[in-house]
């Protein structure tokens, strides 16, 4: 029992954390725009539920009653049509500002969360509850939850002053209303219950609301679409859906008679009762003692009812503020969180060596290393080739030494000096990199490559240069605009589609265009074939003279051409040296190296060059 009150403790304050920190970050992005919603609101109800309903109403019954002149009834009238003006100029007037806000807010919050997104630490896109968090978090933004979020939360001040001004109103006619007023209480306690099982429903309808914006998601999307007509796959995709649709059917189902239950309650409690209590009442003191005056029996009337409605709101905007509070809880803890890789303060100079030292690695959540004890040198100026199978850790190396992770023992140096020492932006300037998992962007070649607009001539040339030393200028001198073709169909109908191959000239094309001390090359030619593999890494070698470089690859073009070979295997190093020395040896390497140049045998019984 002391267990289940401490958690609901904790859930009602962390339900407040989120409540303030949205006003917080509504109040950063946008300043001014839930004030000027409470006030745009409050004008509003004030005036349609006091001013107009009860206090106009009154006045004008009063004046007939007692016999008042024209000249008084005028007077009412015209104050009331100025009321009616200026609250209309108010509502105008911050419906605009609220328009602009809302421009602002979601411009200012969509920064917050790309600066946040580029510098998390990129373990967190590799935990699956991570990248669910950042998908949450952004849904703030697409599912119009922000603009629930601030609606509701001037409801509550709006409604709650609306609702103070009615209770002191009819209380001045008649204290014993207030008695009555009691019988609305049970609606919040309704209403707030109602809000927790349907943040209860939600919470166990995610995983299948996931598995069908899965679904719903590959299915138009490109890299899917052949897979999708060559096989049968549709069919399991599809039984995945109507699986996750049954099950939320299933969960609705369990919540409904518990959420309808309590809207009963709400409804007796919020207007059956208290509404036909005090009109019983009115009616009693107006018809049978007639003690009660007209115009205040039409206000008790009319303020009964429109108090009602406020608490129904002021009920309803409780219980969806609790909802709207989570995907805030959501922000709250993508935007809060603490990178594990910590940048440092030395500014990294020129390369001269980088060394493993003892270094070893385990990626979260899993019990097997992923690099073992690994010792490697790197000097200024030497190419050197990673190889080995896939599985054996080269991808991890690569992670390591541009510190998207750090390891658990050993330590990395640059220069003799930890890795850990130093500005992280100054050390990754140092490096160029391209990955085995390149990707091209829904821009022009030249901005693909400079990954900025070109804006000078200089900038022109450098685009020129990478492409050539890249290889990818023979085929960009024949697109439609050369160096100014958008990529992919994505936003522009005159956009071209390359093949993997020239994408991933490409993206090594941006190595080249950046001023860098070492360039890393992981699997760079893996989607081209032995013979254009073979005259890729001729080129890259040239383009890269004094250099240091490392290439990192399961297939051996590159260990041919390079001055130090590195073998790697479950983690480790299993075997280092130049290829004549590796192949001297008659181990793994040789026999990897006669394995894949058998492949290549020609026709005539040959063996090509690799």
């Amino acid at each position: 029992m002391r267990k289940e009150k401490t958690k609901v403790k904790k859930e009602k304050f962390e339900t407040l954390k989120n409540v303030f920190f949205a006003v917080k970050i509504l109040h950063e992005c946008a300043p001014g725009h839930v004030l000027s919603r409470i006030v745009t609101m409050f004008g509003f109800w004030f005036f349609t539920g006091f001013v107009q309903e009860i206090w106009f109403l009154k006045s004008i019954l009063e004046i007939i009653e007692n016999g008042g002149s024209f000249q008084k009834f005028i007077g009412v009238v015209v104050i009331f049509a100025l009321a009616g003006l200026f609250g209309k100029a108010l509502h105008l007037g911050f419906d605009y500002i609220i328009g602009v806000k809302f421009k602002v807010f979601y411009k200012n919050l969509n920064k917050k969360i790309f600066d946040k997104a580029v510098s998390v630490d990129m373990a967190c896109f590799e935990n699956p509850e991570f990248y669910d968090k950042y998908k949450r978090a952004t849904e703030v933004i697409t599912d119009d939850h922000y603009d629930m979020f601030a609606y509701y939360f001037a409801t509550l001040f709006a409604g709650g002053l609306t609702g103070i001004f009615i209770v002191a109103y009819v209380v001045t006619i008649d204290p014993k209303i207030l008695a009555i007023l009691l019988f609305i209480l049970p609606v919040v306690v309704a209403q707030a219950l109602k809000g927790k099982t349907e943040v209860k429903k939600d919470k166990e309808m995610t995983l299948h609301k996931r598995s069908k914006a899965y679904v719903k998601r590959i299915i138009y999307l490109k890299e899917y679409s052949k897979d999708m007509r060559t096989s049968s796959v549709f069919d399991v995709l599809h039984s995945r859906y109507r699986e996750a649709v049954e099950n939320n059917q299933a969960i609705i189902k369990k919540y409904g008679y518990k959420i309808a239950f309590f809207e009963t309650i709400a409804g007796f409690f919020g207007q059956a009762l208290p509404v036909a209590t005090a009109y019983g009442y009115a009616t009693f003191r107006y018809a049978v003692k007639r003690n009660l005056a007209l115009a205040d029996f039409s206000v008790i009337m009319t303020a009964m009812s429109n108090l009602r409605d406020v608490v129904n709101d002021l009920g309803n905007a409780l219980s969806i503020l609790k909802k709207e509070a989570l995907y805030f809880g959501n922000l709250r803890d993508f935007l809060n969180y603490k990178s594990k890789i910590v940048s440092g303060t030395k500014v990294a100079g020129e390369l001269e060596k980088i060394e493993f030292k003892n270094v070893s690695f385990t990626y979260p959540g899993e019990e097997k290393e992923s690099i073992k004890n690994l010792n490697l040198v790197f000097n200024k100026g030497e190419t050197t080739a990673i190889v080995g199978q896939n599985g054996a850790g080269k991808t991890t190396f690569v992670k390591l030494l541009l510190r998207f992770y750090d390891p658990q023992e050993g330590v990395i140096l640059y220069n003799g000096v930890d890795l850990r020492e130093y500005d992280l932006a100054s050390l990754r300037q140092r490096f160029a990199t391209v990955f085995q998992d390149y990707k091209v962007f829904a821009l022009s070649v030249a901005e693909n490559v400079l990954c900025k607009e070109v804006e000078t001539e200089k900038d022109a040339l450098t685009v020129k240069t990478a492409l050539k030393n890249s290889g990818a200028d023979s085929f960009v001198e024949k697109l439609p605009q050369k160096e100014n073709t958008v990529l992919t169909r994505e936003f522009d109908e005159t956009g071209v589609g390359l093949s993997g191959g020239e994408q991933q000239k490409i993206a090594a094309a941006r190595m080249f265009a950046k001023n860098y001390e070492l360039a890393i090359l992981d699997e760079p030619s893996s989607a081209l074939d032995p013979i254009a593999e073979y005259k890729m890494y001729e080129s890259l070698i040239e383009a890269t003279k004094e250099k240091t470089v490392i290439y990192i690859s399961h297939r051996l073009s590159s260990a041919v051409l390079s001055d130090k070979i590195y073998v790697f295997g479950d983690g480790s190093v299993q075997e280092s040296g130049t290829h004549g020395e590796l192949m001297n040896k008659n181990g793994i390497y040789a026999e990897m190296f006669t394995l894949q140049a058998s492949s290549y045998k020609n026709d005539e019984g040959g063996v090509n060059e690799i």
